[in-house]
């Protein structure tokens, strides 16, 4: 079964998404992504003990950091999946990309394209 989601996604393979860091999130909207969203396996079944919780943490930590900011939390999202649901991860890439199409681009993407004109 061929999984169809939005074009749109860019999808970073880790090992674990206890090795996300706060900093791999902010970068991605640094360098222009409109949203990033992590998922990871579901919780209390990590392989690697307990990085999704620690996944976790540092998507709220981004989130205070994006509002304090004024780019909006709400651009970054948890999600916690088996490898199994295939299907849901397609729905969460829809459902993301179409949050994001609500808020718009990132405004630093936005200030960047004034600053160059």
């Amino acid at each position: 079964m061929r999984l169809k989601y939005p074009d749109t996604i860019r999808i970073i393979r880790v090992p674990c998404t206890g090795k996300v860091d706060v900093l791999h999130i902010l970068h991605a909207f640094e360098k222009g992504a409109d949203g990033v969203y992590v998922v990871g396996c579901l919780e209390g079944e990590c392989r690697f003990e307990n990085g999704n919780l620690r996944a976790r943490r540092r998507v709220e930590q981004a989130k205070t950091i994006l509002d304090a900011i004024g780019i909006g939390g709400e651009r970054v999202k948890m999600f916690n999946l088996s490898s199994g649901e295939g299907t849901r991860f397609a729905e969460y890439a829809r459902e993301m990309t179409e949050k994001i199409q609500e808020l718009g681009p990132n405004p630093i993407k936005s200030a960047k394209q004034r600053q160059a004109a």
